[in-house]
């Protein structure tokens, strides 16, 4: 695939629907066992004088392709003479391209990568991109081979997506642009019961499928799948377009994991045609979802029911993008002639044929684009079909489709929660500042992912004495970020924690005035930060709030995203919480981790 612009070609949906049956049993066997079942328990003496080469992966497939490493490594091969000891880490894509743009800091981003493997190519574009653009050297060569493919996908619950035409009817952007549109929802295609028609769509600036399903967007409302330029991204037209498809958002986030994972759970309650309508992914999610298996975790396949509502993938008329992993050699200094050697023939194991049946198996397609015969409509997918590949936009032209999104995204109504107890002034382990003040670091960093029209308050709580007031106190309402954001950062450095912490009744207070003021056309969310759990004997029943929030009309859920700071929150309440507010909970437990899980909080708006 070049990285200039589009080419039209037609790809058997065969190809494309078995990516998803890959993944998933990859990495499972990646997990259970090695290439050959006795050969993961036969010790053998460490190799010495060997070359590391280090590679960074993209979430999805880094366990997998981890264990592929680890069989590597059990071999004789050499190159250019030399034993070759391979080490994959993961790190989610769109964080590896921020970091080696930047310049990737060991200290904050781990070991630095001789390799690179993305979920997409359209990373490598960006990130060719935004060095070039800072005069510094490209880090992609020209030649960005894929170990393996999986195509983006609009997932529908499938009696949504049999209601639309499917498997009959190729569906694509317009048909979502028509639902997001129609006043009536779904009661234009005789459904009233299902509201209106509700889209699950990641941040593209953090995740692959965000920032393809972005970019597919645009193709669409072109009505072409190549040449895309940059009049088209400031086109009235094309604007127009794409405000309507991110109009019928219900939140972003960084993962899709969040969608799949309620959707799951919503079904299983008997709500699965109420949660979302449609949500973006790679095929290979389809097939993980279909299996019970909605986090596509291989160590967890098999150990749940397969789901209430099955979705179906709808391969998008206009076109679509593939994940194509490519293998990156990284262009840098450290990488010397050695290392592009090992890195070589790492290669060339990895595209050989029992690895690639360790990707189709895990519902990846190889890396020539060939699909496991898992990829069948009985799994949600449609192999007949041939649809149209995409290929990324030139450089800049994909550095302004992925600026231009901040301006057309749907806009976001944000009731930031701090908690303000005791214990939130307790240092932190070689920070030599309290857990308060780097939460206040991060809620300034956190907030500048937001646009002058989105809307911003203010909450904190705690139990200290105020004289029968109610534990939790509003410091600034809503407003446009752009009337409150100085005010908001003077408040936030004047908090001074004292008391306990007043969890339920403050979580149950903010989601109540998140509906009085309730906005449509906007995403409606609380972010609660705790370092603690529930301290308020006045508000102590959980079983009482998780039935208030599951109860939210879907219509008018305020999502709560809740944040676990510290070592002595209770991760598994806040899950819960987050999950019956049709959202999800985040994992800060390692104080020193708050400013980056705070960023990926407001990538949900």
């Amino acid at each position: 695939m070049s990285s200039g612009s589009g080419s039209r070609r037609r790809v058997p949906l065969l190809v494309a629907a078995i990516a998803g049956v890959v993944l998933v049993v990859v990495v499972r066997q990646l997990v259970v066992g090695g290439s050959a079942p006795g050969d993961r328990g036969q010790a053998k003496a460490p190799r010495t004088g060997c070359v590391s080469l280090r590679v960074t992966a993209s979430s999805e497939k880094a366990a997998l392709l981890s264990g592929i490493a680890e069989d590597y490594n059990r071999t004789d091969r050499t190159a250019n003479g030399s034993c070759v000891e391979v080490r994959v880490a993961s790190k989610a894509s769109g964080a590896a391209a921020e970091a080696l743009a930047r310049g990737w800091d060991e200290r904050v981003d781990g070991p630095r990568p001789d390799v690179w493997s993305p979920a997409s190519r359209s990373w490598t574009v960006l990130l060719r991109q935004r060095t070039t653009a800072q005069d510094k050297a490209d880090l992609v060569p020209k030649d960005t081979p894929s170990i393996a493919q999986t195509p983006l996908v609009i997932a529908m619950p499938r009696p949504m997506a049999e209601a639309l035409g499917w498997p009959g009817k190729q569906l694509g952007w317009s048909d979502v642009l028509a639902l997001s549109r129609d006043p009536r929802g779904w009661g234009g295609h005789g459904h009233p019961e299902w509201g209106r028609f509700k889209l699950g769509k990641t941040n593209p600036n953090f995740s692959t499928s965000g920032l393809n399903a972005t970019i597919a967007t645009y193709f669409a409302a072109t009505g072409r799948s190549s040449d895309l330029t940059s009049a088209d991204i400031v086109s009235p037209k094309v604007i127009d377009y794409v405000r309507g498809v991110e109009r019928a958002v219900v939140h972003y986030g960084d993962t899709t994991l969040t969608f799949l994972s309620n959707l799951y759970a919503a079904g299983q309650r008997g709500q699965g045609l109420n949660y979302i309508s449609a949500v973006t992914v790679e095929e290979k999610s389809v097939w993980d979802y279909n299996q019970g298996n909605p986090t596509g975790d291989p160590a967890t396949l098999g150990r749940q029911a397969k789901p209430q509502v099955p979705l179906a993938a709808i391969y998008p008329k206009e076109g679509t993008l593939v994940s194509d992993n490519p293998f990156v050699v990284l262009q840098a200094e450290w990488v010397d002639a050695g290392k592009r050697a090992a890195a070589a023939d790492f290669l060339g194991y990895v595209r050989e044929p029992a690895q690639q049946r360790r990707f189709t198996d895990a519902a990846f397609r190889s890396f020539e684009g060939r699909p496991a015969s898992a990829i069948n409509q009985a799994n949600g997918m449609l192999p007949e079909l041939a649809y149209t590949v995409i290929d990324p936009p030139p450089p800049a032209v994909l550095d302004e489709v992925a600026r231009s999104w901040a301006s057309l995204r749907k806009r976001a109504r944000v009731l930031m929660v701090i908690d303000v107890s005791g214990s939130m002034g307790s240092q932190v382990a070689n920070a030599s500042q309290s857990k308060l003040d780097l939460a206040k670091r991060a809620a300034h960093a956190a907030i500048g992912q937001l646009e002058p029209d989105d809307q911003l308050g203010l909450w904190t709580f705690s139990t200290a004495d105020q004289a029968g007031a109610p534990p939790y106190q509003e410091l600034i309402p809503p407003a446009p970020v752009r009337q409150v954001k100085g005010r908001f950062g003077g408040t936030v450095d004047g908090l001074v924690p004292s008391g306990g912490t007043a969890l339920y009744a403050t979580i149950r207070a903010a989601t109540e005035a998140g509906r009085r003021s309730f906005d449509p056309d906007k995403i409606n969310a609380v972010v609660v930060l705790t370092d603690g759990k529930n301290e308020f004997p006045p508000d102590n029943d959980l079983s009482s709030l998780l039935a208030d929030l599951s109860a939210e009309d879907a219509e008018k859920a305020v999502r709560v995203f809740p944040i676990a700071y510290g070592a002595q929150t209770d991760l598994d309440v806040l899950q819960q919480v987050g999950a019956a507010s049709r959202a999800t909970a985040y994992d800060a437990r390692d104080p020193a981790s708050i400013e980056k899980v705070m960023i990926n909080v407001f990538s949900n708006f």
